[in-house]
C-alpha cells in the first residue's frame, strides 16, 4: 500500500484550506487539457483563453504524459531501472509513473514531490502501489534538494540507479543557474546508472502563439514560467549521456506508432540521459 504521510485526513483537510480557487492555477489548466476533473471554472477559462492563444496547447500536454510513458517503459524494459523520483508530478491523471513502472516490474519503487496542495490532497485516493512495490509522496518544493532526498531515501536506495523525472517543472525556476544548478545538484547525489527525464516548454521562432500563450499566463495565473530555447533545455543534459533521439519535441521522442510520417513538433521538448 502507499506509503504517504501527507495523506492522513487531517492533513488533507489543511491541505485544502491553501488552495486557491479563485486564481487559475498551472496543474489544474494541466488536468484540465488533459480531460480531468481536478480543476475549477478559474482554471477551465483561463485555459480556453489560452488554447485561443495557442491552439494546439492540448497537444502538447498530451505530448508530454506519452512522453513519460515511453521514457518509463524504456528505463524499466532497456535499463532495469526499478526506482523513480518524480518531482513536479502534477495531478495524477492515467498512466502515472508508478503505474507505467509497477505494469512491468511490480517490484518498483516510486517517490513523487510537489507543493501544490490540490495534488497533496488528491495523494492518496490517487496514488496506490503493487504489493511488491512502494509509492510515497512528499510535500516539497524542488529548491530544497536536501529535504527531498533525505525524505526519499527511506523508499529508494539511492546506492541503486535511480530515475530522476522533471516533467515541465523547471520552467517554474526563473534564474538560470538555479534551474541548471537545481538539476545537477540532484544527479550529482544519484548513483552511476541512474537516468534524466526531463521535459520544458520551448520558446521558437517558428511558434510564435506560444509565446503569447505564456506572456497571457505570466500576467493572470501561478506560478510564473520562464521559457528556454531547446538549445537552453539540452544544457540541463550536460555532463550526461544523453540517449537518442537527444532533445527534440517530447511527440517525436521514440514515438511507437510508426506509420512512416514524422509526429509533428510540439513546443514541449524533452530527453532521456543516463549518468555514467
Amino acid at each position: 500500500m502507499t506509503d504517504n504521510p501527507a495523506a492522513t485526513n487531517d492533513v488533507a483537510v489543511s491541505l485544502r484550506a491553501r488552495i486557491n480557487t479563485s486564481q487559475p492555477h498551472t496543474a489544474r489548466i494541466w488536468n484540465y487539457w488533459l480531460g480531468g476533473k481536478d480543476n475549477y471554472e478559474v482554471d477551465r477559462a483561463a485555459g480556453d483563453q489560452i488554447r485561443q492563444l495557442h491552439p494546439g496547447i492540448g497537444e502538447y500536454a498530451r505530448a508530454d504524459r506519452l512522453f513519460l510513458g515511453r521514457a518509463v517503459r524504456h528505463l524499466v524494459k532497456e535499463a532495469g531501472i526499478r526506482q523513480f523520483l518524480d518531482v513536479g508530478t502534477g495531478l495524477p491523471t492515467a498512466d502515472n509513473t508508478h503505474e507505467v513502472a509497477q505494469r512491468i516490474a511490480p517490484e518498483s519503487r516510486i517517490v513523487y514531490v510537489d507543493n501544490d496542495p490540490l495534488v497533496l490532497a488528491h495523494a492518496r485516493a490517487l496514488l496506490t502501489s503493487t504489493p511488491e512495490g512502494r509509492t510515497d509522496y512528499l510535500d516539497e518544493d524542488l529548491r530544497n534538494v536536501d529535504a527531498i532526498l533525505e525524505h526519499a531515501a527511506k523508499t529508494l536506495d539511492f546506492s541503486e540507479p535511480v530515475a530522476l523525472i522533471l516533467l515541465g517543472v523547471v520552467i517554474f525556476i526563473g534564474e538560470d543557474e538555479e534551474a541548471y544548478g537545481l538539476v545537477r545538484q540532484l544527479m550529482e547525489r544519484l548513483p552511476a546508472g541512474s537516468h534524466l527525464v526531463l521535459s520544458h516548454t520551448v520558446t521558437h521562432p517558428e511558434m510564435p502563439d506560444v509565446d503569447e500563450a505564456v506572456k497571457f499566463w505570466n500576467e493572470h495565473g501561478t506560478p510564473k514560467l520562464t521559457q528556454r530555447t531547446p538549445a537552453d533545455v539540452a544544457r540541463f543534459f550536460e555532463g550526461l549521456e544523453l540517449l537518442e533521439p537527444g532533445v527534440v519535441s517530447c511527440s517525436r521522442w521514440r514515438p511507437e506508432h510508426d506509420n512512416g510520417a514524422e509526429p509533428e513538433e510540439v513546443a514541449m521538448f524533452g530527453g532521456v540521459a543516463r549518468k555514467g
